[in-house]
């Protein structure tokens, strides 16, 4: 490198421009930039999530509120029904009892669980149609004639039991304790085979 500039100052050593004129002494090199190699951003590796698990349904028994609730709604509905056809009403309640617990838990039944909804609506239906058939016995009962109205729809029915005819004439207190054993059976039979049949057409799983 020349020690002088042409200007005539004198340079320092590895000047890089004359301190008195400004004039460059040797050509400045830009260093390479080597080129940023590192992401712009950290992106996290894509991890499948496997969804949560499904909760499982309740047991079907009377420590299961919704299925006690809906089985209150659907004896109550049979019960009304009931005065005017008894053994259809305890088929449906049963049946209605599973379509409107599949309806609000969004689970399947299968027929085993069709029926044990069913018995639980039986159990109640049986405990409401118990209650309004004693309380249609009550004034024959008051006027001291337990049974009289029941003897008399017997005697004028088609479907006459001489058998059960003569009971109610001998003994009406025992013959009312046997329809409401017949109704029990009837009941909650009938209401089973309705919850069944209706796992089987609607609660199905699929």
């Amino acid at each position: 490198m020349a020690e002088y500039c042409t200007c005539g100052a004198q340079l320092p050593e590895d000047a890089l421009f004359c301190h008195k004129c400004g004039k460059p002494q040797r050509e400045i090199v830009a260093p390479e930039v080597e080129a940023n190699t590192y992401p712009t951003a950290l992106t996290a590796p894509v991890v499948d999530v496997p969804p949560p698990p499904r909760p499982q349904p309740l047991p079907l028994n009377f420590h299961n509120p919704i299925a006690v609730r809906i089985a209150l709604v659907a004896a109550v509905s049979a019960t009304m029904l009931g005065m005017l056809l008894p053994f259809v009403s305890w088929l449906a309640g049963g049946f209605f009892a599973v379509y409107l617990y599949c309806r609000k838990t969004g689970f399947r039944l299968d027929v085993l669980a069709g029926v044990k909804i069913g018995w639980i609506t039986g159990l109640i239906l049986y405990g409401f149609s118990a209650v309004v058939f004693t309380a249609s016995q009550v004034p024959d009962a008051l006027s001291g004639h337990p049974g009289k109205t029941m003897l008399e729809q017997m005697k004028n029915s088609p479907f006459q039991d001489p058998a059960m005819t003569s009971m109610f004439q001998s003994d009406p207190v025992k013959g009312i304790l046997i329809l409401l054993g017949a109704m029990f059976v009837f009941v909650t039979c009938l209401s089973m085979a309705g919850g069944a049949l209706g796992a089987k057409l609607v609660g199905s799983p699929k």
